[in-house]
C-alpha cells in the first residue's frame, strides 16, 4: 500500500483492509472484486490485484508462510527486488541490504554520486555501498534505519545535515549542496488527456461499466465514455459511443461537471454529460451495473471517478 503513496493516506485503508481480510487465508479466499472494493480510493489497482495473488501463493504452494530466501519471495507476483529484501530482512533476519528512494538519496549524497542513481552504474554503486553497510547480525534495523535517515532528516528538500551522523562523511554535506543529489533522469512530459463520460441515472441509481485498460485504472468501475481527440465534438461522439455500446438509442444533454485529475505522467480532462437510453442498458455481470449511494462501496472505483461524482453532485 505504501508504493507511492504517502502513509498518511494510507493508515486508514491498511486499519480497514486488515479488518476485512485479518489472515491469508481470507484474503485467498475472497473475490477479486471484494479486495478491490476495498482498495478502492488508493489507486495502482495492480497492487491489489498482486497482493491477493502472493497471498494465494503463499496459501496454496507456501504452507502459509513466507519464504526467507530473497530469490524466492521475487518468484511471488509483484515481489521484486526491494520489497524481497525488506521481507527477509525485516521479518526473517537475512543480511540483503534494501535499496529504495530513501536510501537511494542517503547514499547517493554519502557518496556524491553524479551518475544517474535509478539505473545503470549508479545503481549498482548504491547497491554495492548497501551491501557494504549493512549490519548482517541485524540486518532489519538497521534498512529501517537507513530508509528513516532519509525520510525524516536526509530529506529531498531542506535536509537537516547537522542531525545526520554520517554528516562528517558525507559529500554531499561537504559540498553545501546536498540537494544536487541524487542525480535525476529527465522527467516524462506529461500526457494530457481529454474524455466525455454519460452520467445515466434510473430513479436513485447511476449506470457504472468496468474499466478495461492494460495499464491506467484496470479493472474499476466508471462511468461510460471514451477519451477525445482533439477536434472532436465530446456530445457528438459521445452520443455515438453510447449507442455503439449499449445498442439503444441515446441522447446526450447539458455538461454536469468537468474535473482536471493527474494519474502518474497523465493529466486529464474528464467531462459529464447528463445521458439517456431507451430503452435503459440492463446489467451485465462483471461488466456493467446500476449503483446507488447505498451500494457504491461494493464496487472499487478510482479516485478520478469520485472526484467527477461529487462534481457531478454539486452540479447536477
Amino acid at each position: 500500500m505504501l508504493q507511492q503513496t504517502r502513509v498518511a493516506t494510507v493508515l486508514p485503508y491498511y486499519e480497514r483492509f486488515l479488518r476485512r481480510f485479518p489472515t491469508l487465508e481470507r484474503l485467498a479466499e475472497a473475490s477479486e472484486e471484494e479486495v478491490r472494493a476495498v482498495w478502492s480510493g488508493l489507486g495502482y489497482y495492480r497492487r491489489a490485484r498482486n497482493l491477493q495473488a502472493t497471498a494465494r501463493s503463499l496459501v496454496h504452494d507456501h504452507g502459509g508462510r513466507l519464504p526467507a530466501d530473497p530469490a524466492s519471495l521475487r518468484t511471488l507476483p509483484g515481489v521484486g527486488a526491494y520489497t524481497a529484501a525488506a521481507l527477509a530482512s525485516i521479518v526473517h533476519g537475512v543480511p540483503a541490504a534494501v535499496v529504495d528512494g530513501n536510501v537511494i538519496r542517503v547514499l547517493s549524497r554519502l557518496l556524491g554520486l553524479n551518475d544517474p542513481a535509478a539505473s545503470g552504474p549508479g545503481r549498482k554503486k548504491i547497491e554495492a555501498l548497501a551491501g557494504r553497510l549493512l549490519e548482517p547480525g541485524r540486518a532489519g534495523d538497521w534498512n529501517q534505519a537507513v530508509m528513516e535517515l532519509g525520510a525524516n532528516v536526509c530529506t529531498p528538500r531542506s535536509p537537516r545535515c547537522s542531525g545526520c551522523p554520517w554528516e562528517s562523511s558525507c559529500v554531499g554535506a561537504e559540498t553545501g549542496s546536498p540537494e544536487r543529489y541524487p542525480v535525476l533522469p529527465k522527467a516524462r512530459a506529461p500526457l494530457g488527456r481529454v474524455r466525455a463520460v454519460g452520467i445515466l441515472r434510473r430513479r436513485e441509481q447511476m449506470l457504472l461499466v468496468k474499466r478495461n485498460h492494460p495499464t491506467l485504472l484496470d479493472g474499476t468501475w466508471e462511468f461510460p465514455g471514451l477519451d477525445l481527440e482533439p477536434h472532436d465534438d465530446p456530445p457528438s461522439c459521445l452520443h455515438d459511443h453510447l449507442e455503439r455500446l449499449f445498442g439503444s438509442q441515446c441522447r446526450v444533454g447539458k455538461e454536469l461537471a468537468t474535473i482536471r485529475h493527474s494519474i502518474t505522467h497523465h493529466r486529464l480532462i474528464v467531462s459529464g454529460y447528463l445521458a439517456e437510453a431507451e430503452p435503459a442498458p440492463r446489467a451485465r455481470r462483471e461488466s456493467r451495473a446500476w449503483v446507488s449511494e447505498k451500494t457504491l462501496e461494493d464496487y472499487p472505483i478510482s479516485s478520478m471517478t469520485a472526484k467527477l461524482m461529487a462534481a457531478c453532485r454539486r452540479g447536477g
